[in-house]
């Protein structure tokens, strides 16, 4: 990190069925790892540090989940050690990417093209949130001009139902329910009731504020920035945009250009 900037931080170990047989490895990586990289930025002074977090940090039931809360609780804090070095370190949550190894989106693919009949289906009721892997680069830098420090900052994203999603990757295939796997979640949340006492709305994003005496919303000044209503949740059941088949083959499409 010597001569370095801007750090991104997104690796982790994802997968919640591993994290939740092998829960040694997940803490290595997600949460002594988080460490070691704040402990690089500030030793080289690195100025700015985004590490990028999971839904499955709010209200966590997986392993994989509370690890990356402790790894944002880590990178939060990481703002009272820097001191007079500079080094400013926020967070990045979001749901799924679509195409990324970690998403389901890649095995019904992979099924489709080895002739299965039928699209494996957890439960025909789960929801989650979406987004495009440009969409949350674009995110993320845009974050950069943003930040001040110690925010987490959550994209506005559509959700989709998993039985829509198969009906988009395979229109003339039925689904069959598998049962959910362990630590998983019905609906995904990037912001719970308890966060959302400090969090803000804008039009594209919402902001959840550290507890930071220097902290002040004097930059976000203009952007109209408003806090969020008591009781308020970001949940993929009960968010306001939907993403429908037409609409998911368009952004998949787009997404293998």
């Amino acid at each position: 990190m010597r001569d370095v900037d801007v750090v991104i931080h997104a690796a982790a170990l994802k997968q919640v069925p591993a994290a939740e047989y092998n829960p040694f490895e997940c803490v290595r990586t997600n949460i002594h790892g988080a460490e070691n990289v704040v402990q690089a930025a500030l030793r080289t002074g690195v100025k700015q540090v985004i590490a990028l977090s999971t839904d499955k940090a709010a209200n966590p039931i997986n392993l994989y989940g509370a690890s990356k809360l402790a790894s944002d609780k880590i990178f939060i804090a990481a703002n009272n050690l820097s001191g007079g070095r500079g080094t400013r370190f926020s967070v990045v949550r979001y749901g799924n990417v679509m195409g990324s190894r970690g998403s389901v989106i890649p095995l019904f693919q992979r099924l489709l093209k080895e002739g299965a009949r039928s699209l494996p289906i957890t439960d025909a009721r789960m929801t989650r949130f979406w987004i495009a892997l440009k969409q949350g680069v674009d995110f993320v830098t845009s974050c950069l001009g943003l930040m001040r420090g110690g925010e987490i900052f959550i994209p506005k994203i559509p959700s989709m139902r998993m039985t829509d999603l198969a009906r988009a990757i395979a229109p003339n295939l039925p689904t069959h329910i598998v049962g959910i796997r362990p630590g998983e979640k019905l609906h995904e949340m990037m912001i719970s009731e308890d966060d959302a006492r400090t969090t803000l709305e804008l039009s594209d994003r919402y902001v959840i504020e550290p507890a930071f005496a220097f902290w002040t919303r004097d930059h976000l000044d203009g952007t109209g920035a408003k806090p969020v209503p008591d009781g308020f949740s970001y949940r993929s059941d009960t968010n306001t945009q939907w993403l429908d088949a037409a609409e998911m083959r368009r952004l998949l499409a787009e997404s293998a250009e």
